[in-house]
């Protein structure tokens, strides 16, 4: 990995205590304690709107965004911004999934106008550069306005999509605000591999790990001050108040809208930066149940993969062996055996480490196991460490092991960019 702190960017001044700017970025600013009767977490985009939206003053704004931008009262806060004269929002842009949240994986809605407000409704999806630049061009914002709640984890699109809108951004001179949200499954650590340049794709752009450990907002910094500096975008942050590393997403006394059609809950959150490695093999990674990326299985496993798993004796988790028929996706309308994770202390649980772990045993304990042709697996963990450590025969401590050094790299760079203790 070769990544290094570089120029902070130049760009306009921050609105009160709201904003926080590249050149603002330190090591974990304040963030207020929990304690008995502390207030819940304010989004970026209350605190926002709060100040009467005064950065986005003398600004016509269009907001990236899809169903999970909503307020404490489960708001949209694009339905909540159109009717406020103090703000002029003029366009809508769509990722993956869609505004509104109509399309399955691998889909968005396309451009529309949205019935409820009349704006327009711009799609992103699978754009980026030059073309994603013509979009916000053709759209006439001044100012591109980010709030996304993301789930944690590299290969989750949603921090590819800010990337990708940072950039274009900076192509089509539009000024760039990010409404900072929680990061589900906390802010403590990183872990697991860092992607190789080489293998950057949609499920993961640059180098970072695969359970980042981070919020959009301090993502942003990083992307600007790590990978965007030779083309600057003119950033701000808005931060949160009330949210601490440490807290899970129940702690945050904010709603949970599923922020795809596979991540219904927190839970999903937690397990999903390791059992969506399984996207990478011929086993389901239970699309198509009520309990995504906590169901796993195949045709053909039995008891002995939950036994295995069990014998790692993997901190925080347990595994029952579980039956299970996907209404759609991998194994749609067949019996697959396998297991169900049952994470009983989430503060130790490793999802990396457990869905190494999982990779291990299923290929040791059942002879159909095999990678997804397209060897999906490497893009998902960023090389071909895993899949060609595994198939030699590694055990879990042994495929983990070889990324710490990386890692360690990505950590340090990293703390330049935390916005909270």
């Amino acid at each position: 990995m070769t990544l290094s702190r570089r120029g902070v960017l130049a760009v306009g001044g921050a609105v009160g205590a709201l904003a926080v700017t590249a050149a603002q970025a330190g090591p974990a600013a304040a963030s207020p304690g929990r304690g008995p009767g502390r207030p819940g977490v304010r989004t970026g985009f209350e605190r926002l709107a709060a100040d009467g939206y005064r950065l986005l003053a003398g600004q016509k704004a269009g907001v990236v965004t899809n169903p999970t931008g909503v307020t404490s009262d489960v708001r949209h806060i694009v339905d909540v911004m159109h009717p406020d004269d103090r703000v002029e929002l003029t366009a809508v842009f769509g990722p993956e999934h869609g505004f509104r949240g109509t399309a399955q994986a691998g889909g968005s809605e396309g451009r529309y106008d949205d019935p409820a407000t009349g704006l327009p409704v711009h799609d992103t999806y699978l754009k980026s550069g030059q073309a994603l630049a013509d979009v916000f061009t053709a759209s006439g914002v001044d100012t591109v306005v980010f709030d996304i709640q993301d789930a944690g984890s590299r290969f989750y699109t949603y921090i590819w999509t800010l990337y990708d809108c940072m950039e274009a951004a900076a192509l089509a001179g539009k000024r760039f605000v990010v409404l900072d949200r929680p990061n589900p499954v906390t802010g403590r650590a990183a872990s697991g591999p860092v992607l190789d340049p080489a293998f950057a794709t949609f499920v993961g752009r640059r180098e970072i790990a695969q359970a980042h450990g981070m919020t959009v907002a301090e993502l942003a910094l990083l992307f600007a001050g790590e990978f965007l500096a030779e083309r600057p975008v003119e950033l701000e942050v808005v931060r949160m108040s009330g949210w601490r590393r440490s807290d899970f997403f129940d702690a945050t006394g904010l709603p949970w809208v599923p922020p795809s059609p596979n991540m219904p809950t927190p839970q999903t959150a937690l397990v999903y930066p390791g059992t969506c490695l399984f996207e990478g093999t011929n086993l389901s990674e239970g699309r198509g149940t009520t309990r995504p990326f906590e169901l796993l299985g195949a045709e053909g496993i039995d008891r002995r993969w939950a036994a295995a798993a069990n014998a790692l004796e993997l901190p925080g988790v347990t595994f029952r062996e579980a039956y299970f028929t996907p209404s759609f996706s991998k194994f749609q309308g067949r019996t697959a055996g396998g297991v169900q994770l049952h994470v009983h202390d989430r503060e130790s649980f490793d999802p990396v480490r457990t869905g190494i772990g999982l990779l291990v045993t299923a290929k040791r304990t059942w002879s159909g196991f095999a990678w997804r042709a397209d060897h999906w697996i490497d893009k998902l963990t960023g090389s071909t460490l895993v899949r060609t450590m595994i198939d030699a025969g590694a055990d879990t401590d042994e495929v983990v092991g070889a990324w710490e050094a990386d890692l360690a790299a990505f950590r340090k760079v990293r703390r330049e960019y935390l916005l909270y203790r």
